[in-house]
């Protein structure tokens, strides 16, 4: 006979991982489907381990995902599930921008959310982009790696406010502490880049590529 505790504990462990394979969980954005999560996440951890992922849950800043777990010596290699993502350049130093952005408000405001204008983001970035001589298409680049940012997850795009723009909390799960308090040497080297004294390959980028769960 089947047990009735185990049925509903299945069918509940399927939405927070399908919701997890889809992409990042927020909490704002699913409350019911989060607290689902807290209360089952041992289990939604045994489960994808057997993949070879590893669940990132993060309670403080509402945030969970899924990324492929570090492989150990004695393990045959995995299939990858989730794709790793090379970062170019420009979106690289605008998850920098945006990070450092998000620790300056946590540091002097008690509000979860940051939102930013397009402007304020495009003042923020062009600085260190490379001269065109051509400000319109300056612009637009910025817009297309603005977009690539959301694509990735890091922004989103408030509704009915096409230049208003939500920095995601995850971000601080791919731009950690550590690379953040380097960032003052790396700026420099963006800068660099933008005055064509160095290559972009030479400018720092987060650790690692995009290597998560979309």
């Amino acid at each position: 006979m089947t047990d009735a505790p185990s049925q509903e504990h299945e069918a509940g462990i399927s939405l927070p991982l399908i919701a997890l394979f889809k992409g990042v969980v927020y909490a704002d954005a699913q409350p019911q489907l989060w607290q689902t999560l807290l209360r089952l996440q041992a289990g939604v951890r045994d489960y994808v381990a057997v993949v070879g992922l590893e669940l990132m849950l993060d309670e403080t800043e509402g945030c969970a995902y899924l990324r492929q777990r570090p492989q150990t010596e004695d393990e045959d290699e995995l299939p990858r599930l989730v794709p790793r993502r090379q970062l170019s350049y420009p979106v690289s130093l605008m998850l920098a921008l945006l990070r450092r952005k998000l620790a300056e408000h946590d540091a002097a405001d008690g509000a979860t959310r940051l939102v930013l204008s397009r402007d304020e983001i495009v003042e923020m970035i062009r600085m260190f982009m490379p001269e065109t001589g051509d400000e319109a298409r300056l612009v637009q680049r910025i817009d297309t790696h603005i977009n690539r940012t959301i694509e990735l997850g890091f922004l989103r795009r408030l509704r009915g406010q096409d230049d208003r723009y939500e920095i995601r909390r995850i971000i601080k799960s791919f731009v950690d502490a550590q690379w953040l308090s380097e960032f003052n040497a790396r700026l420099a080297e963006y800068h660099g880049h933008a005055t064509g004294e160095t290559r972009p390959e030479s400018a720092g980028q987060p650790e690692g590529d995009a290597d998560r769960s979309e």
